[in-house]
């Protein structure tokens, strides 16, 4: 397995995990946090559920953003993806002449 799709798998995970996170949220203040009674609750040892929803949204976000730019980085080293691109890259170019165009008064005629 390339490192290309090791970075494609890591996307694919960290987005679940990110879509999960947010969707926990209640885009009115209220969501997990509100749950576990209001502003002051400490369940568990865990201050404001908010605040730790929060950074892990910023957390996974942050980590999306890495893992997009080390696959941008890979993906031109990656065995198939480069052997594609030198192929192209070394084939010389040839000129193709464009195609006879019938003339327009001939189109005309055929209607």
């Amino acid at each position: 397995m390339s490192t290309y799709t090791l970075f494609i798998i890591g996307i694919l995970v960290v987005c679940f995990l990110l879509v999960l996170v947010v969707m926990v949220q209640n885009p009115k203040g209220g969501g997990l946090s509100s749950t576990f009674g209001g502003s002051a609750n400490t369940i568990g040892g865990v201050k404001k559920t908010g605040d730790f929803l929060e950074k892990s949204t910023w957390t996974l976000a942050s980590i999306l953003v890495v893992l997009i730019l080390l696959t941008n980085a890979t993906i031109h080293t990656s065995g198939d993806d480069a052997k594609i691109l030198q192929n192209r890259d070394t084939t010389p170019s040839t000129e193709q002449a464009a195609p006879d165009l019938p003339d327009a008064g001939n189109a005309s005629d055929s209607l």
